[in-house]
């Protein structure tokens, strides 16, 4: 269980977070907002990388901060569009990764291998990370998360850039995780997690404004028909890239 209790977040005389409280159990959560919401802000400080003024963030009652490399053993955490090792083959990349993550050196290539055909690049390992689309980027960020299979799975926006089929791909690999994974997925893109999220969670300028499942969210506004109208509904006038 991963709780996010009273979490407030200011960068200079801004406040960027007001107060979130979150439960997070084995399932897929989608963190959905604008640019600017606070989403990428929320995950950094989920990954122990960014401090915080007020509240905890707690795995399984204790304190990440406390946690250190306890907790880091049991993150995987996919960032938004992040520069790569362009020299480096996609094999090399997540094999570093793998080193990086303390995996049993003899299990490493079989853990590459598994991670890179989860996410359809088994063909593209011997390729140069700067030779890839921007797609590729995205989906080896995505597989680098997946090695070691931990227990907590954070993407931020992990569809960017991506076709339709690959969209549809890595909602299925998200989907086949939720049972025994804690995903949380913060993307502006409705489409990419109605059909997979256990939970939404709407955030707007730092506020959790609403939160649930989409047929509960849907209840509360019987004159709303999808995921999507009440994500335009919620945020009309704000935009969203």
């Amino acid at each position: 269980m991963l709780e996010i209790k009273n979490v407030s977040k200011s960068y200079a005389d801004r406040r960027v977070l007001h107060h979130i409280d979150l439960r997070l159990s084995h399932g897929i959560y989608a963190l959905l907002g604008p640019n600017g919401a606070g989403k990428s802000t929320l995950m950094n400080i989920l990954c122990n990388q960014l401090n915080y003024e007020e509240g905890s963030v707690l795995y399984n009652d204790k304190d990440i901060r406390e946690l250190k490399q306890a907790y880091y053993a049991l993150l995987g955490y996919a960032p938004q569009q992040q520069g790569l090792y362009d020299e480096f083959s996609g094999e090399r990349f997540l094999t570093y990764m793998a080193l990086l993550k303390n995996i049993d050196r003899k299990q490493i290539r079989k853990e590459v291998l598994r991670v890179a055909e989860l996410v359809n690049m088994q063909q593209h390992l011997k390729q140069r990370c700067g030779a890839y689309s921007g797609g590729m980027k995205q989906r080896i960020l995505v597989a680098q998360a997946l090695l070691g299979s931990p227990e907590i799975l954070l993407f931020d926006e992990p569809t960017a850039g991506l076709d339709p089929k690959e969209r549809v791909s890595l909602r299925r690999v998200f989907d086949s995780l939720k049972e025994e994974h804690t995903l949380l997925i913060a993307t502006h893109v409705v489409s990419d997690v109605e059909s997979i999220a256990d939970e939404v969670i709407f955030l707007k300028q730092g506020k959790l404004i609403a939160q649930g499942g989409v047929d509960e969210l849907l209840l509360c506004h019987p004159s709303i028909a999808s995921l999507e109208e009440l994500y335009l509904h919620l945020f009309a006038g704000e935009a969203s890239c």
